[in-house]
């Protein structure tokens, strides 16, 4: 081009008036021309550069059987509850539990009772040979002896008081003997009731001058025997660990979850709680919280939350593995999508696809928030209402991979 400039000027200075016209035609030529291929250059360039993106791979136009493979949905607005989760244990409620312990030493019987059995309350569980209810006993019967003697005495000092045939001081003594056999009699009859002997029974150890060695220890409560650990002839006493036999009103038992540190200041006594066990797939068992623990373990980072649940049909087995789902707040409502419809992207942005004809799909980046049974909710990025991919939203993200 340059060179071509330069041979038009040579020419224009050796020519006359009719070349500079010429000239002046072929420059306006060459400037037309140039415009042309730039503008050409311009475009194919900005073509190029589209091209270079490849497609829109967040476009995507699906074939009649790829719509298979697919199925589209509309975001719905859906409640959200505000809670927590933690994992736990079922455990007997020690507030309804008792040790059984003989209230005074003694040798092991019998036994009425076997692991596991249920039990009502008074309900004999062993029996021992005591020793100081033997003592106790003894000490009733020569007490009622002492107070028959003097009965008998009084009544002969009496007999012989109407005809002058005692002195005074006597039959005044033979009243005080009998006064205080009474109440040394009394005092024997209270001390073996302790042992829980009853009226009639010391009436008839009183009457045949025979002692009854047994002691009978029955169950304080109503429940279920959760340990023996007692046999016959074992020498037991009392509060000497471990205590023969252990029951537990079974009726109302505790749930203890283990919370984390993170969760504990959004638990409060009285929460709504939710409890499932392996034991019992599908089924949720209800109650609230009645206790919050006051220290988080140092080594777990966990508190100890507790809720009480009835069981009146003897389901759940102290030991069980629960897992809990705790309501910390009331629940909010919010545009909702099914978790298979949100794509985690590899850069952790989280990503639907949306249509509006069925056939056109358009990835759209969204703000994820709550989720519950199966539904994430939707912060920002679509609305109620908007059509989006329900399931196959990872097919269409392949798809768009292969594509771009």
């Amino acid at each position: 081009m340059r060179v071509w400039f330069s041979s038009a000027r040579l020419w224009l200075n050796t020519g006359g008036p009719r070349r500079a016209v010429a000239a002046m035609v072929i420059c306006l030529l060459a400037a037309v021309i140039g415009v042309v291929h730039f503008s050409a250059t311009a475009a194919e360039k900005q073509n190029t550069g589209s091209n270079a993106g490849g497609s829109n791979a967040d476009v995507l136009q699906l074939s009649d059987a790829q719509l298979g493979e697919i199925n589209i949905g509309t975001v719905s607005e859906r409640s959200f509850p505000i809670q927590t989760e933690a994992v736990g244990n079922i455990d007997f409620n020690e507030d309804m539990a008792a040790q059984v312990f003989p209230p005074y030493q003694g040798r092991i019987v019998k036994l009425f009772a076997m692991l596991g059995d249920n039990v009502k309350r008074g309900q004999p569980l062993l029996t021992i040979e005591s020793p100081d209810l033997i003592q106790a006993e003894s000490t009733l019967i020569a007490a009622a002896g002492v107070l028959d003697l003097t009965t008998h005495v009084l009544e002969r000092a009496k007999q012989l008081s109407t005809v002058q045939g005692i002195a005074e001081k006597d039959l005044q003594q033979a009243i005080s003997d009998q006064q205080t056999a009474e109440g040394a009699l009394k005092a024997a009859r209270d001390a073996v009731v302790v042992f829980g002997k009853s009226q009639s029974e010391i009436d008839r150890m009183v009457q045949t001058r025979a002692i009854d060695p047994y002691l009978v220890v029955p169950s304080p409560i109503t429940g279920r025997v959760t340990a023996r650990s007692a046999a016959p002839g074992d020498f037991v006493q009392p509060g000497n660990v471990p205590a023969p036999y252990s029951v537990a009103d079974i009726s109302r038992i505790w749930m203890n979850a283990s919370v984390t540190e993170s969760d504990m200041p959004l638990v409060r006594k009285g929460q709504p709680i939710h409890v499932s066990v392996m034991a019992f797939p599908g089924r949720v068992f209800d109650g609230e919280i009645s206790m919050v623990g006051a220290s988080v373990d140092p080594q777990l980072h966990r508190g100890l939350v507790r809720a009480e649940i009835e069981d009146p049909q003897h389901e759940l087995l102290p030991g069980m593995f629960a897992s809990f789902v705790i309501v910390t707040g009331t629940p909010v409502s919010g545009a909702a999508a099914p978790a298979d419809g949100v794509v985690r992207e590899g850069d952790g942005t989280m990503t639907v696809w949306l249509t509006t004809d069925g056939h056109h799909f358009t990835k759209r980046t969204v703000k994820v928030g709550l989720q519950d049974a199966g539904y994430d909710q939707i912060l920002e990025g679509v609305g109620s209402g908007a059509r989006i991919v329900t399931k196959g939203a990872v097919y269409l993200d392949v798809l768009a991979s292969g594509e771009s």
